[in-house]
């Protein structure tokens, strides 16, 4: 390659006088070279100078700067995982599977920072009105959904009207409580008009993957059961969708018309393994190019790379946290949190919570304490994680530090205090006998028996579960263990149909809002996060004041979040184990890639793989 270059020529071979006398001159030099690193070097070239007429030869320092050498083009990305998708389009989206795929195909109009977590504008500017209550969207000029149709304010709308229309039962719905409405200014602009202050709606509401209106001829009814929404043909981000067999993998192709510049692979490539250790042999076998390695083989891969081998691994604490759920409310029973008195079946604004038939074991408070005391939180994390994780006692993730509440004392296992809480609660020893061969307890002619769910495949989760099943047979609990599908247990989650549930729940912006989990508007049978039935009053007062503080100052906010960690301490709808440590590997091929806390993928259209 030749590249020419303007360099000041500089001499020391020349006078003082001389040089006084001449002013620096400006001389092509032709460089013909190929480097990828800026250097320095000294070269004596003759070149055409006039110095009272006459030529002189003068000492040249040339900077060859690097040749931009451009990414390698084509191939294709393989990450994997042991959960497959459930669903493709981002309005229905309540599981990390599906959302890892969907948010490479359907962007919205912000994003967060990769490294900060700060929400920030994607391909969409904002203003937001002096009193907080009315926020006004432009979306830039040039972005395109993939068959070449504008992405316009009408998506926009038509997003958020499928979110709100109650036959979609999409689970984002929660996000919209205090929106009054929203209309379309023209095809770049729309205005959403608040209720009340909420400081939640630019990462709730700015950040929603949009659908396209014209695909579903602008009619949210069209959605449920439609085949785009696990293929979808329209897509406004870096990818498109390519094929999906089920239980095998995902192939996204890329967008080459992507707003934000081309991917430089072919296709992305999601690969199912059966669990953790399927996945992992993968790895190992050269199968994939990233993937987050579960705790147990962490010492496997450092041990890998030490020994030179091509693979590169980078850690961070998650932002979230693996938990026990306990289901308040009757599994045979499901129910809406809020008495609806209009029978519309959806939430009407002023209609209260609905006292709900409990469930007949976890409906009682010394249950979920006595078993809140019976975990070994630190052998959990020690053991069963391998040391991957760190402690946390509450809802709001560590990572929040301006929210997050260390005056609260942790529970640790004491299985002499949760016999006792037990015994004071009235379970006594039944006639009946667990897997342990103990008795198993009895109230008022109630077994205390559970059953104990999480997903099959991740064997950190599984194995909670057995030495959790260990620890309560022990002390009078009959405890079944139900190790299914990913999907599966989503569904029995939203469905509300599961007693005891060990999951996790983390990615969003950096914000201690919780409602979606705690707050009875969002305990819907069949779409609602809050799958647990939790109400308390003075949590919900909480989550309403602390997203509505004037200019949203996190001193301000803060003390609304310190409550309700504790309220929700003492009422034990969750039982929180820890926060993990992300544990991303990826092999040398890939290139480009920036892994971070907050958009692991933020980037994805810049990674590219070298030739092996």
């Amino acid at each position: 390659m030749s590249i020419k270059r303007m360099f000041w020529i500089m001499t020391s071979l020349m006078s003082l006088a001389l040089l006084a006398a001449c002013q620096p001159q400006v001389v092509e030099v032709e460089v013909t070279r190929v480097t990828t690193e800026t250097i320095v070097e000294e070269v004596i070239k003759e070149v055409e100078v006039e110095v009272e007429g006459e030529m002189v030869e003068v000492e040249v320092t040339v900077v060859v700067e690097a040749t931009e050498v451009p990414d390698p083009q084509g191939g294709e990305i393989v990450e994997s995982s042991f959960a497959d998708i459930s669903t493709l389009n981002p309005v229905l989206g309540s599981d990390n599977a599906s959302s890892t795929n969907y948010s490479l195909m359907f962007e919205g109009m912000a994003t967060l920072d990769p490294f900060s977590g700060a929400v920030v504008p994607n391909f969409a500017t904002w203003e937001t009105s002096d009193d907080g209550l009315q926020v006004t969207y432009t979306i830039n000029d040039g972005i395109n959904w993939s068959d070449g149709t504008p992405v316009t304010a009408n998506d926009v709308a038509f997003t958020f009207d499928a979110i709100n229309t109650e036959e979609v039962a999409s689970p984002r719905r929660s996000n919209f409580a205090n929106v009054a409405d929203w209309e379309v200014i023209d095809d770049s602009t729309l205005t959403l008009n608040l209720a009340e202050v909420d400081c939640t709606i630019p990462a709730n509401v700015a950040t929603q993957g949009l659908i396209p209106a014209h695909v579903y001829e602008s009619d949210p009814l069209n959605i449920p059961e439609n085949a785009e929404n696990t293929a979808p043909t329209v897509t406004n981000g870096p990818f498109a969708f390519g094929e999906w067999v089920p239980d095998d993998f995902v192939r996204l192709d890329a967008n080459p018309d992507y707003w934000n510049g081309a991917p430089n692979v072919d296709s992305w490539i999601y690969k199912v393994y059966a669990d953790q250790s399927a996945e992992f042999a993968g790895l190992l076998a050269g199968e994939i190019d990233q993937t987050s390695v579960a705790p147990g083989f962490v010492s496997v891969v450092e041990a890998r790379i030490a020994s030179g081998e091509d693979l590169n691994m980078k850690k961070w604490f998650t932002n979230g946290y693996t938990f026990v759920g306990y289901n308040l409310a009757n599994p045979d029973n499901p129910q809406n949190g809020w008495d609806d008195l209009d029978g519309d079946g959806a939430y009407t604004e002023g209609e209260p919570p609905l006292a709900q038939d409990p469930h007949p074991v976890l409906g009682n408070l010394e249950v979920r304490q006595a078993m809140a005391n019976s975990i070994d939180y630190t052998g959990i994390i020690n053991k069963v994680a391998f040391g991957q994780g760190g402690p946390t006692v509450a809802n709001v993730w560590p990572s929040i530090g301006w929210a997050y509440n260390n005056d609260i004392e942790p529970y640790a296992q004491d299985l002499e205090l949760a016999a006792q809480i037990l015994a004071d609660g009235g379970w006594a020893a039944g006639s009946s006998t667990n897997d342990a061969d103990v008795a198993v307890l009895e109230k008022d002619g109630q077994r205390l028996e559970i059953n104990l769910l999480t997903n099959a495949g991740n064997e950190t989760r599984e194995n909670i579960g057995i030495l959790m099943k260990d620890t309560l047979d022990e002390i009078g609990f009959d405890v079944t263990l139900e190790f299914i599908e990913f999907g599966t247990v989503v569904e029995k989650l939203l469905g509300q149909t599961y007693d005891v549930v060990i999951i996790g729940f983390g990615g969003g912006a950096p914000d201690p809002d919780d409602s979606s989990q705690f707050s009875y508007l969002n305990d819907e049978v069949g779409a609602g996060f809050n799958f647990v039935s939790y109400y308390n009053e003075t949590v919900e007062a909480n989550l309403a004041a602390g997203k509505a503080v004037p200019g949203c100052v996190e001193s301000e906010r803060a003390p609304f979040y310190y409550s309700n960690q504790e309220e929700i301490y003492n009422d034990v709808p969750y039982n929180f184990l820890y926060v993990g440590l992300a544990n991303a590997v990826w092999r040398d091929r890939l290139i480009n890639i920036d892994p971070n806390p907050w958009a692991f993928r933020y980037n994805i259209q810049d990674w590219a793989i070298t030739a092996e």
